[in-house]
């Protein structure tokens, strides 16, 4: 594959687990009967916050998985069983527990600013998106990689903005029903993300199965 094409499919993989067109039902329910300006300032801030958290994961989470002794192959077969889970509770149209719990709604319908907890972390930028980031920085070979990688992250949380932005519009326009649909197709391609990541971390840990 090209350059441009393996950039295409990193952002694909991690558009569709930050899944910013998911998210919007929960953005609408927690800034419902907040003026446009609060909700873009909330819009904002939970852009700069995914930016904020996906380019620390490039830059140091190698150096964190160094310190605590963790392996990637290892690392692969945790994240992809993870990201596995997100993606059979997407298919049913659900955020699922490793994304969103039950007691974070609450405690972040009592917040008064809810655009980094929950809405960032653990919503949009949680341990999927985290190491699914870190798994691609380690697989970047020079720092150019990783300014592109930085790139895509940056592009993935302007669309987080432009969603949060046009909410109001897309839900009226696609609807709850055309929201799931979204979430279930991007739960099919985070689902082939997943068994790639898993298989590759397998084979890396027995490289006989090859």
């Amino acid at each position: 594959m090209s350059p441009l094409t393996d950039y295409l499919h990193i952002f694909t993989a991690l558009f569709v687990i930050v899944s910013p067109i998911g998210a919007i039902p929960l953005f609408i329910a927690y800034t419902r009967g907040q003026s446009s300006t609060e909700r873009h300032v909330i819009a904002r801030t939970a852009a700069i916050a995914v930016a904020v958290v996906l380019a620390l994961s490039i830059f140091v989470g190698d150096y964190l998985l160094q310190f605590f002794g963790i392996g990637i192959p290892s690392f692969r077969v945790g994240g992809g069983i993870l990201i596995l889970l997100m993606a059979i509770a997407m298919l049913n149209a659900q955020q699922g527990g490793t994304r969103y719990t039950v007691e974070e709604g609450r405690e972040g319908e009592e917040k008064q600013n809810i655009a980094v907890v929950p809405l960032a972390i653990p919503l949009l930028a949680g341990p999927g998106a985290i190491s699914t980031t870190i798994i691609y920085a380690h697989k970047a070979q020079s720092l150019l990689d990783k300014l592109a990688l930085l790139i895509i992250v940056l592009l993935l949380a302007a669309c987080v903005a432009i969603a949060f932005f046009l909410a109001e519009r897309i839900s009226n326009r696609l609807g709850q029903t055309g929201i799931n649909i979204a979430m279930r197709i991007e739960g099919l391609i985070l689902s082939a993300v997943a068994v790639e990541f898993i298989a590759g971390g397998l084979l890396q840990l027995f490289p006989k199965l090859g």
